[in-house]
């Protein structure tokens, strides 16, 4: 069982930065691939970025890679989306999500997620 908080959303302009985090309880959490996904209003969830459980590979959509850094703190139980340069096109709510085995875009395939956590770019 894993359970996932998100927090550091916000509104910034346009070309700003932001920095999520996951914090996340329970003993699956070092064994689980973690991964941040978006959703804006009318559409489906889209996969942003994941981490795996040792952190040391990470996936990112082609859409934030470059301006997007995902990673991990084991010890401490947390998940991070550093974002920067970003854009209105960013505006979702961002998930943190948690799975068993390998990584995965599909959202129907992550066994955990938390609440999501607003980020709004304004131009």
């Amino acid at each position: 069982q894993v359970q996932l908080v998100e927090s550091g959303g916000g509104e910034v302009l346009s070309g700003n930065s932001l920095r999520l985090s996951c914090a996340a309880s329970g003993r699956a959490f070092d064994d689980s691939f973690m991964a941040w996904f978006r959703q804006s209003p009318g559409k489906a969830r889209q996969f942003v970025a994941g981490v795996a459980s040792s952190g040391g590979y990470t996936y990112y959509a082609d859409s934030v890679r470059g301006r997007f850094t995902a990673s991990r703190d084991n010890a401490k139980g947390r998940m991070y989306l550093q974002m920067t340069s970003l854009k209105p096109e960013d505006t979702a709510s961002y998930f943190c999500a948690a799975k068993r085995g390998d990584m995965d875009s599909e959202s129907s395939r992550y066994d955990y997620w938390g609440q999501g956590t607003q980020v709004t770019v304004t131009s």
